[in-house]
Order: C-alpha cells, then structure tokens, then sequence
C-alpha cells in the first residue's frame, strides 16, 4: 500500500513505479505533483507487485513537510518499509481512514449521478472505470476480510465437525505405530493425527482452502496481520499464481455442493475474485480507479448531505429558483443554506454557509469572502423578489424586510473547514469557532441594512465529516442538523449580545404608537430599526452613532432569547 497526499512532490521514478497512466501527477523536472485525490490499484506492473493506492487529500498535511499522522510525506508514501512504526496502532488506523475515504467517493458518485447540474462539472472531474455492479480490488479485500472475522468461529467449528466425522472408526494400529502422541501430566497419550479404516471425503473442504488462500494472499500482500487458522492446506506462491488464472472454472465445479448460507456467501465472494483475476474472463481489466481533480467539491457535497434541508422548487417570474443559487454553473456549490429561527423573533430566515477546502491551518482569502458575500446577497435578492411578486417569501414563515422600518433582517453567514486535530478521533464533531468574524457594510451604523453581513468561521473535525457521510442514516443525520443548526444560532446571538464584539447596542421600543414613531423618526432610524414578528421594535445603535442619543430614552435593553 502506498499513500500519496495531493499537491505534494515526489520522486518522478516513484510515481512511474506504481502508477501506469501519469494522469494522476504533474510532471515537473525530475519529481511529479499529485493532482488526483481517490484510489488506485494496477493489476499488471511490470516493475514491481501490484499496490493499493491512496491519494488523500491535502487537509491530511499539517505542514510543508508534516503530516498530520506526526510523520513527513515520505515517511507515510514508505510506509511499509517502516520497521519502527508499521508495528504501531497507528499503522492499523491509517488503513481505517482509507476505508472511509475510499467510500466517501463512492457515496459522492451515487449522490451525484442524476444531477445535471453538477454532473456537467463531474464529467472533467470525477473520473473512474468501476460500473455501477463493480467489485473494485479494495471491495473484494475488506469483504473477505469483514466476513472471516464475522464468521471465522462458526467456520472452524463446521471444520472441527467435519475433521471430527472422518475420525469414528480409527484404525489404532496404524495411529500408535505411525503418529507420536502428546503425554499429558498424568501419563495419558493423546493423538493428534488418526489414521481412518475408511476415507471420507470432506466437500466442503476446497472451498475452504479457496477462501483461506486468497484471504491468505491478501494477508501477505497488504500486511493485515490476520491469525489465519492452520487447519488449512494453503495454496501458494506459483500455485496460487496458477490458480488466480484458472479458479474460475474449478470453483464452478463445486458450485452445486453448498446449501448452508456461509458457505454460499464464502462461495460467492470466492467467485467474485476468481472473476477478476481468471485470464479467460472478459471482465479482466488492467488497472482500476476512483479519482476527483477538485476534491473540494466532494467536500462540499459531504457537508452538505449533513447540514442542508432539501430545497423546495419556488421560482421567481424570471424562473429563478433556491436551487439555481445553490448549485452554480461553474460547479461551484453553496454548501449549508437551511431556514432556521432569525436572531431576533420566532420567524425564520436563511443560514448561508461556504466550505473552505484547505490544509489543516489554513483560512479563507480575500476572493472567498467576497463571493461568500454575494451568495448572501443573491438569496436575500431571491426572497424579495418573491415578496414583491407574489407576496410571500420561500416559506410562510420566512421574513426578511420589515414593511413599516423596511429594515432588512439579520442574515446568518458562515465559512466552515475541515480540519484533523486528533488522527484518531471519528466520533466527535469538533465544531469550534475559528478566526474572527468577518463583515461588509455599506454604512457601518446600519445593522438592519442588505448590505450588512456578518460571516462567522468555524472548523470541524474532517474525519469526523468524513465517517459521518459514509455511514450516518437519515435519523442520525437530522438529529446532527438540529443540534447544529441551534450551535450556529446561539453562536451568533452571543456574538451580537456582546457589544465589544458586534460593536451594536440593542434596544427594545418601550410602547406608545409604533408606527407613528417610525414615521416620525423614518430618517434617523433607516436601516437600524426592525420590527419583528411579534410587533417589536428593536433598535441596534453603533457604538459610533450619536444620531441616537435623543431617541434612547423612548427604549429598553433588549435581550436576546
């Protein structure tokens, strides 16, 4: 197995070694760039055996050179040359992230092969030779492997009985002169090896052998340090060689002598190898792949199957939808954009986020959050112009402009990272903020402005991500979006109930005739007043706004809930 990582250096010769096709690197002098992120596995080298493949993506680089496995990149890509750290947990655990990685392209392919929009971007990026009913090299290794350490002791035991059934009539004679028995404390001779009167033939036998065999390849070529039983009279070296190449036929030949469930299943993924590697069958391929160019789309899609609500199909006079907002022509994906609770009433408003693909300890550039400012603006664009055509917004209880202010109200922005802080840790989300918070205005003092955003930046376990997009269920998954989704409200109210931090002030209208005060006060109040769904009026004052001061006393401090 060899582990690359994207868009690091390594030696030109290396990479000819194990890859056939140079498409998966950047030739430059003597050393090549990877480009690809996925996984990779060539049936036929002429250098070298046959390898296992990963090229993970750079969020598993925590420096230049670094790791986030605490090891350099070519310490990781010589892995298994490594004497002082194969025989380490982590050597084990490395193999169970490329599970989850592997799988995670399969799930990104199954999501995304019945939408046109992104699979106009797909055609140039993800790119593979496995169909649809495929085995790949790595599914055969982890069925074989999943099912003898789930059936491995009801496997022995059938072996066992079976062994036990050939030995009823013995012929002691030739077991006492023959075999040398084991003397136990009391004198007592116990035979291992008996010598039958009659032979019986064992049927299930060959299968076995088969299974042991080819799992016992695959413990060998991969180092999985499985305790295969040595029951078995194991094929291999050349003979396995020769078997590979004609299993198929001989396999078929017992076909018709299992009944029992796990002897079937044994059968059938003993089949399924044999195919794949039988010189006479037509599915025998070269070499075999799963790879994406712009990994940051993949993980785009696994935040977003794990915080965005479907998305209703509501289209302005212009035939402008939600959906055409989200999913951009250039591929680009708006990741997170839910409805949830605004800041300030029970009414809802939308939540836009962006995911920020990069390594481990990198932020978001300048390009970044000016293009997250302008989803943000294209979205509020989107509701008003439902307002103003219609006369409702995405959803009944969705309220971005207040009539009588025409105040905008508050819109919920973020960038969220992945990132791996612990290698080890799958089961914490690890959801922090990270960085400060980001704004755009047009006048500084106007908080209830279209053009004043704030966006908030947070990271999140990557790992984590990657296990949940694989594995999670649907009810798992909505839990996860309610515990979130309220993680990211309570974030943002604490933010604005600190006015060292929002630099706003908030104040509640004590009573008296709201609308009459609006009026009165339109010019002074633009754009920093709203009233919610529950008919109050809240004011937010800049910590700069002087304007304010004689409208102070007609308010109370407002309190976020």
């Amino acid at each position: 197995m060899k582990i690359l990582i994207e868009g690091e250096k390594y030696p030109l010769n290396d990479l000819r070694e194990i890859f056939d096709d140079p498409k998966f690197y950047h030739q430059e002098g003597q050393e090549g760039t990877i480009l690809s992120v996925g996984y990779y596995h060539s049936f036929t080298r002429t250098h070298k055996k046959a390898q296992l493949v990963y090229m993970l993506p750079k969020v598993f680089m925590k420096t230049n050179e670094e790791t986030v496995f605490g090891i350099s990149k070519n310490s990781l890509y010589n892995l298994e040359q490594s004497d002082t750290f194969k025989h380490k947990e982590e050597y084990n655990w490395i193999r169970q992230v490329s599970v989850y990685f592997y799988n995670s392209l399969l799930e990104f392919k199954r999501r995304n092969k019945s939408s046109t929009i992104v699979q106009s971007s797909l055609s140039t990026n993800l790119s593979t030779n496995l169909n649809e009913q495929d085995y790949s090299y790595l599914d055969l290794l982890l069925s074989f492997v999943n099912f003898y350490k789930k059936n491995k002791n009801n496997v022995l035991f059938r072996h066992i009985e079976s062994k036990s059934q050939q030995i009823r009539k013995p012929n002691w004679e030739k077991t006492i002169r023959k075999s040398v028995p084991l003397i136990t404390k009391n004198g007592q001779p116990i035979y291992d090896v008996y010598r039958n009167k009659k032979k019986i033939v064992n049927t299930e036998e060959e299968l076995l052998v088969y299974f042991f065999s080819i799992l016992n390849h695959f413990n060998n070529d991969h180092k999985l340090y499985l305790k295969i039983d040595k029951s078995y009279q194991l094929i291999e070296g050349r003979k396995f060689k020769q078997l590979q190449e004609n299993g198929l036929s001989k396999l078929r030949k017992i076909k018709y002598r299992y009944f029992n469930d796990t002897l079937k299943k044994m059968y059938h993924l003993c089949e399924i190898y044999f195919s794949q590697t039988d010189k006479s069958s037509i599915r025998n391929r070269k070499e075999e792949f799963i790879s994406v160019n712009n990994y940051n789309l993949v993980f785009e899609d696994m935040v977003d199957k794990l915080f965005s609500d479907p998305i209703i199909e509501k289209k302005t006079k212009d035939g402008i939808s939600l959906k055409n907002l989200k999913y951009n022509d250039d591929g680009k994906i708006i990741d997170h954009i839910f409805d949830y609770q605004s800041l300030l009433d029970r009414s809802d408003i939308f939540y836009i986020g962006d995911s920020k693909y990069y390594k481990s300890d990198n932020t978001a550039g300048k390009v970044s959050k000016f293009k997250q400012f302008t989803y943000a603006k294209n979205v509020i664009q989107y509701n008003i112009d439902l307002l103003n055509e219609t006369g409702t917004y995405y959803t009944e209880n969705l309220r971005y402009r207040d009539k009588l202010t025409e105040g905008y109200n508050i819109t919920p922005n973020f960038f969220i990272y992945g990132y791996i802080k612990d290698f080890k840790n799958f089961d914490s989300d690890e959801l922090n903020e990270k960085g400060g918070i980001v704004k755009s205005f047009h006048f500084e003092n106007r908080l209830f402005d279209r053009d004043t955003l704030f966006v908030h930046q947070y990271k999140i376990n990557f790992l984590y991500v990657l296990k949940a997009y694989t594995q999670f269920g649907n009810r798992t998954i909505k839990k996860l979006r309610g515990v979130t989704k309220n993680r990211f409200r309570e974030n943002f109210i604490d933010f604005f109930s600190d006015k060292n931090k929002s630099e706003f002030e908030f104040y509640e209208f004590k009573g008296g005739n709201v609308k009459e005060f609006v009026e009165k006060n339109f010019r002074k109040i633009n754009g920093k007043c709203f009233l919610t769904k529950e008919n109050k009026l809240i004011l937010a004052r800049h910590k700069n706004d002087d304007k304010l001061n004689n409208l102070i006393t007609e308010f109370k401090q407002y309190e976020f809930e």
